[in-house]
């Protein structure tokens, strides 16, 4: 069976497509785009091929997704990730619209999806990351919690706090303090 895309686990960032387009010319395989998450192939690529790549992947602590369900949760994770740390949440559409037009299912397909494959709701799961996002902000000391909130799409710092709170078990005031451990993209 030949494949002209592939669904990548654990893509996370820029290195990441970085080191993904190595493999693929170190190993002659042409590709037309490369995204959080997905290759597009010039041309199909054979079983022998995927397995090879795989085991380049797997080195990198990526993966080749194959079934369906997981594709589609790989999908959900990039297109979070992407909003929460390219800033796209300013405008406030709604997660699930934005989902829904993006991959074009239904919104309570996909949370159904999600929910059985990682065992927490989408929600949570863009919270997780909003939170290791707040981290991160915090730790660059640039921007204010009002700022932060904002940025990310919170109603108020209020709120913001709240949920960092909530998921961390301190306050944002506490944690830039303190300076907790964040936790690495790839474990979400």
């Amino acid at each position: 069976m030949e494949i002209d895309v592939l669904h990548i686990k654990n893509m996370v960032c820029d290195r990441c497509i970085h080191a993904v387009r190595d493999i693929l010319d170190r190993n002659n395989i042409s590709y037309r785009t490369i995204t959080l998450g997905t290759i597009e192939l010039s041309t199909p690529i054979n079983s022998i091929e995927t397995e090879n790549l795989q085991k380049e992947f797997k080195k990198l602590g990526f993966e080749v997704i194959s079934e369906k369900n997981q594709r589609i949760v790989k999908q959900i994770k990039a297109i979070i990730l992407n909003d929460i740390f390219q800033e796209k949440l300013k405008n406030n559409q709604n997660l699930s619209v934005t989902l829904s037009n993006q991959l074009h299912f239904d919104y309570s397909h996909l949370s159904s999806i999600f929910s059985k494959t990682e065992g927490k709701s989408i929600q949570t799961y863009q919270n997780e990351l909003k939170v290791e996002r707040i981290k991160e902000l915090l730790e660059y000391d640039e921007l204010s919690i009002t700022e932060i909130a904002d940025t990310l799409g919170f109603g108020s710092a209020a709120y913001l706090s709240t949920q960092f709170k909530k998921i961390t078990g301190f306050t944002p005031s506490h944690y830039k303090t303190s300076k907790k451990i964040r936790n690495t993209l790839d474990t979400f």
